[in-house]
Formats: C-alpha cells, structure tokens, sequence
C-alpha cells in the first residue's frame, strides 16, 4: 500500500500521538487510524473511492485544530 496522505494529532508523547493515513495499492482505497504511535492500536477501512476515503478520513480527524498533514 502507498500513502497518499498522512495526518498526525500534533501530540509527540506515544499515548497521546494519533495518526490517520489515505492508502491505495492503485486499484482500491482505504483509511487507516493509528493510536498510540508505531507500537499502539489500528483501525482499518477499505474505502470503494478516493472520495470515500477522503471523507472517512475527514471524519476520523475531527475538527481539532492540531492536525497537521505530513507531507511524503
């Protein structure tokens, strides 16, 4: 799978840190919601389009204003 976009919560201490990333292998989408850094839990979701993802994504990050999107 590669990204296409990547957002963190801001927040560098491992409990805190939170990560939601778009991914597509070229052919399907998806939207995966990382808590607690590299060693923490995930949530996965297979998205039919780009635009579903997009949403998801949007959903999943809420209104806070400490995201920031990563760049690759």
């Amino acid at each position: 799978m590669m990204v296409e976009e990547h957002w963190w919560n801001g927040d560098t201490t491992p409990r805190g840190r939170r990560d939601v990333y778009i991914r597509t292998d070229g052919q399907g989408w998806e939207v995966r919601a990382q808590i607690g850094g590299a060693s923490g839990r995930e949530r996965v979701q297979q998205c039919p389009s780009r635009a579903s993802a997009a949403i998801l994504a949007d959903a999943w990050r809420g209104t806070h204003p400490s995201w920031r999107e990563l760049t690759r």
